[in-house]
């Protein structure tokens, strides 16, 4: 992996009165002197001198015309100074957000290599705002802790909200790389019966084909390992008006909860509000998030079916109840438990799935 490479950044600002003063000692010159061939007061030399006055660029036209250094100089040096005072001043404003970085899972984004580790702890807070695009900590909670975060986010916000926040931005910045069509209600729908027919496939065939069908209609589907504190399955934002995002990860690491979380969030993009995020932490108290169970479970496996699981009493009648609805077995076997409460039977017939290192 190539390393980045950092410009030396001083932790002071040369202020361009500095270099004017010398220029103006080399010459021979007086202040009184040298204001008045420049047409300036000796009150603004002196402020110039003292970096409390700007060199302006009609400033910097003067001062070549009289000493003979290029006004690109001037300007350059001002511009440098500037840029350099407001360095100084948004590390010294990080230095105490330190206190921040307490929220953020920093380890684990160094150990993804999405930020880089620095032992300076303002450094810290900078890298974190760049991973978050956002130019300051109270930016950060004015996006987070914004109504329509807070109106649908789970407890997991209240008590993790660092962990909680970056899990949602990594799928933003996978997401945000993916190329979609526009948002197609109707198509998405029609995607959704062929995705159904994946569930039976490997993960190294379905991944890329539910990546496929979900981006030609508008739908950026975000793979993101999960994160310590943050027990979801699934999310659901809308990137712009035109864009959605599922973001799912591998929690409970068996193919009916992934599937069953990826119906569940392609439930919100379908009915529900764009201005929200959505999440599955398996609230039922929820009614929106209730109804988006339902949609999730009716597009597995029809409500007309489920006296006939009910039924069901060996291993070989999940196998030919899957075959018969074309579906993976263990979507059948979750759906099983979920119904008589026997969630000790049949769990060898789920399929585990587990990150690959590409994916890590």
């Amino acid at each position: 992996m190539a390393s980045k490479k950092y410009a030396f950044a001083p932790d002071y600002a040369v202020k361009p009165g500095e270099t004017l003063h010398e220029v103006i000692e080399t010459s021979g010159m007086t202040l009184k002197d040298f204001a008045a061939r420049t047409g300036l007061t000796v009150q603004s030399i002196i402020r110039i001198i003292n970096g409390t006055q700007p060199i302006t660029p009609d400033t910097a036209n003067r001062f070549e015309l009289v000493t003979g250094t290029p006004a690109s100089l001037w300007n350059n040096l001002e511009k440098n100074y500037q840029e350099q005072l407001a360095r100084i001043a948004e590390k010294e404003r990080n230095a105490k957000d330190v206190e921040w970085l307490k929220l953020i899972p920093v380890n684990e984004l160094v150990k993804r290599r999405i930020i880089r580790a620095t032992k300076d702890r303002a450094e810290q807070v900078l890298e974190v705002l760049r991973f978050f695009a956002v130019g300051d900590v109270a930016a950060w909670h004015r996006i987070w802790d914004a109504p329509e975060v807070a109106t649908r986010r789970s407890s997991c916000f209240e008590t993790c909200p660092g962990s909680a926040a970056t899990w949602i931005r990594l799928g933003e910045i996978q997401a945000g790389r993916l190329a979609c069509q526009s948002y197609d209600k109707t198509k998405f729908k029609q995607a959704l019966h062929e995705i159904r027919k994946l569930t039976c496939a490997e993960p190294s065939v379905f991944v890329p084909k539910l990546k496929e069908l979900c981006a030609q209609c508008g739908v950026a589907l975000a793979l993101v390992k999960e994160l310590p504190k943050v027990p979801w399955f699934g999310a659901s934002k809308w990137l712009s008006p035109e864009k959605a995002m599922i973001l799912l990860n591998l929690r409970g690491k068996r193919d009916d909860l992934f599937w069953f979380a990826f119906f569940h969030e392609a439930g919100h993009v379908i009915n529900d509000n764009k201005k929200d995020l959505y999440i599955n932490s398996g609230d039922k108290t929820d009614l929106i998030e209730v109804r988006a169970d339902e949609f999730a479970a009716d597009m597995l496996i029809p409500r007309k079916y489920e006296s006939e699981i009910r039924m069901i009493r060996s291993k070989a009648e999940i196998l030919q109840f899957a075959r018969k609805l074309d579906i993976s077995t263990g979507i059948v076997v979750g759906r099983y438990q979920h119904l008589t409460g026997n969630y000790q039977l049949f769990n060898d017939l789920k399929t585990r799935f587990s990150w690959s290192e590409k994916q890590d």
